[in-house]
């Protein structure tokens, strides 16, 4: 690649079908950068003593991804060394163990990259309208997000 060619981009998608983390993590990869940092959230089997069959995801999509390009906005000005950003997300239906959300961040130096994509998953779960319900043996339940501002501002 051409390092002229290598203009920060950001990548965004949110997609029924499972993620790819070799795809992401692909996406950012630079000459420029010594480091991609990832963040993988997946699908875990319990939650406070119930056992969970899976997860589904609802979106206002174009809501979110409007979002989504804020945050990767707020990156740059807060880290101006990013180079590209990614950010998956599944909607519908995620098995145990399968990836939910995969954010990956290429910047020079490692400290950058892993600081940038704990903002983005923190701002992501705070106010992206992504909305998940848990699936149990016997009963459902929509999950709050505990950093969701729009959630506390009415408690």
């Amino acid at each position: 690649m051409d390092e002229s060619e290598d203009v920060p981009k950001d990548f965004i998608k949110l997609k029924s079908a499972k993620l790819s983390v070799d795809e992401v993590s692909e996406l950012v990869v630079s000459p420029n950068c010594g480091a991609v940092s990832l963040f993988i959230g997946t699908t875990r089997n319990n939650f406070e003593g119930k056992k969970v069959i899976h997860l589904e995801y609802e979106a206002y999509t174009s809501m979110a991804e409007t979002e989504i390009k804020k945050i990767c906005r707020d990156v740059r000005q807060k880290w101006p060394s990013v180079k590209h950003i990614a950010v998956h997300h599944r909607l519908g239906v995620v098995p145990i163990t399968e990836a939910s959300v995969i954010i990956a961040v290429s910047s020079p130096h490692r400290a950058e990259s892993l600081e940038a994509v704990m903002y983005c998953i923190n701002t992501l779960k705070a106010s992206v309208p992504i909305w998940k319900k848990e699936i149990y043996e016997d009963e459902y339940s929509w999950k709050e997000n505990k950093e969701c501002f729009w959630a506390n501002s009415e408690k």
